[in-house]
């Protein structure tokens, strides 16, 4: 069996690939690996379960609920609520352990289980793996340790999360934001009612897209994957901003009132200086990715503020941001951490500051994002290649120098096997499109070349 865990949580199509089984064993594991130490002179270890409203979340959440109360974990169910309110909710509460299922930005068919640690805190690798090799074990023949009569757990649905998450996103606003005009697109999520409530009761006039779920229509045509009808609705009310959530709402993207898309790399950006002018951007550093785009980098440092870079993922992101005491850092893609007030991406969180930090200063957000210029960036995927030699090859080496000398200061080159599949991503910036497209394609035919 290959590994269960990807980069976020266990992923694929609901009753194929997820089945209610492999949710109900993978659950079971959880709260033996997770709750274990939970269970002690009569403490009965607990559990918060979140949902976004995809229809196969209902079977899956029956069959996460089950396994936990087998194993002696008492369940709060949340109901839909965003991934951060699960992760907050777990923290909030001194749960043992929180379940959140969703597929996040994936289209409707797919579903997903992430657990969270005590404290809502993201999962490390190693507890993957022993949550991983409880559930191979069972599978394999040996017996769970199954509790009887008032030894199984209880299950009990906590209507107050929705309120005391909002609440929470209330407390840690620095400002209010009342007559500023916000478009939501909610994406059919988990954020449909949470979003547009923190907004109002901060002052914004709202108009919302994206807010009827009804289990198969999440992600469909809108949200942060596709922002056609946001960039529309903001320039048809003339509203300030727009404001696009995914699935399970941990990622926040944006549009300026002239339609223009504002990314992460953007918003970080924004939100950086910001928290430097209130003396909470500590060791004045900002977290990204590798894949952030150099023209962040360029205005951060023109600012005096550190950029630290890890690999492709918020996960990674996250551990450096706990591991030196960094207070902000994010994605490309939108997953933007405050760490002061969020242990995960909080998509609503950010849309908040964002929106708090125009209503503060008075300027348009293309006037906030204007301190940063963002250069071309061509991605080339080249399939079909021995990925282990990407960093091997002598040939690839001498290519990557050359198109480096190249691009000087005002540009770089990235390859990047893919985690999952059989290509190499061939990323290529510079200050000029053509320029970028031009050396993305001689890079990818030496890839091609070199690893075919």
């Amino acid at each position: 069996m290959g590994r269960l865990f990807g980069t976020d949580g266990v992923r694929g199509v609901a009753n194929a690939d997820l089945t209610a089984e492999l949710a109900l064993g993978l659950s079971v594991a959880a709260a033996h690996v997770l709750a274990e130490a939970g269970t002690f002179e009569g403490h009965r270890a607990t559990a918060v379960v979140g949902r976004d409203p995809r229809a196969s979340g209902e079977f899956l959440e029956a069959a996460v609920v089950a396994g936990l109360a087998s194993a002696g974990v008492d369940v709060l169910r949340v109901g839909v609520l965003p991934t951060p309110a699960v992760a907050y909710l777990t923290g909030a509460l001194g749960a043992d352990l929180g379940v959140m299922l969703s597929a996040s930005h994936n289209a409707m068919p797919d579903n997903g289980i992430k657990f969270f640690a005590r404290g809502g805190h993201k999962l490390a690798d190693e507890l993957e793996d022993r949550i991983e090799s409880v559930y191979e074990d069972h599978r394999t023949g040996a017996p769970w340790d199954r509790p009887t009569g008032s030894g199984v757990g209880r299950v009990s649905d906590y209507d107050e999360g929705f309120d005391k998450y909002v609440a929470h996103l209330m407390g840690v606003l620095p400002n209010r934001f009342d007559g500023l005009k916000v478009v939501l697109d909610e994406a059919h999520g988990a954020a449909a009612r949470v979003s547009p409530e923190a907004f109002a009761r901060a002052g914004a006039e709202i108009i919302t897209i994206g807010a009827e779920p009804d289990g198969l229509n999440i992600n469909d045509g809108c949200g942060s994957t596709h922002l056609g009808l946001l960039k529309q609705t903001v320039l048809e009310h003339g509203a300030d901003l727009g404001i696009a959530h995914d699935g399970d709402a941990d990622r926040c993207l944006a549009v300026d009132a002239n339609g223009e898309e504002v990314d992460g790399d953007q918003i970080l950006a924004v939100l950086a200086l910001s928290m430097r002018e209130a003396g909470h951007l500590r060791e004045d550093t900002v977290v990204a990715t590798v894949m952030s785009n150099l023209g962040f980098k360029l205005a951060m440092e023109s600012e005096g503020i550190n950029v630290v870079q890890t690999g492709v993922g918020d996960r990674y992101v996250l551990e450096s941001m706990k591991e030196h005491g960094y207070a902000l850092g994010g994605e490309q893609s939108g997953h933007v951490i405050i760490l002061d007030h969020a242990t995960t991406g909080d998509g609503t969180l950010t849309g908040l500051m964002l929106a708090a930090r125009i209503a503060a200063t008075g300027k348009s957000l293309a006037e906030l994002t204007g301190v940063m210029r963002r250069l071309p960036q061509v991605l080339v995927n080249v399939p079909d290649v021995d990925k282990s030699r990407v960093t091997t090859s002598g040939e690839l080496a001498a290519a990557v120098a050359d198109a480096e000398r190249e691009l000087g200061t005002t540009g770089r080159v990235l390859l990047r096997p893919s985690g999952t599949e059989p290509l190499v991503r061939v990323m290529v910036e510079a200050a000029d499109i053509e320029q970028a497209r031009s050396v993305a394609g001689r890079l990818a035919d030496v890839v091609k070349s070199a690893l075919g």
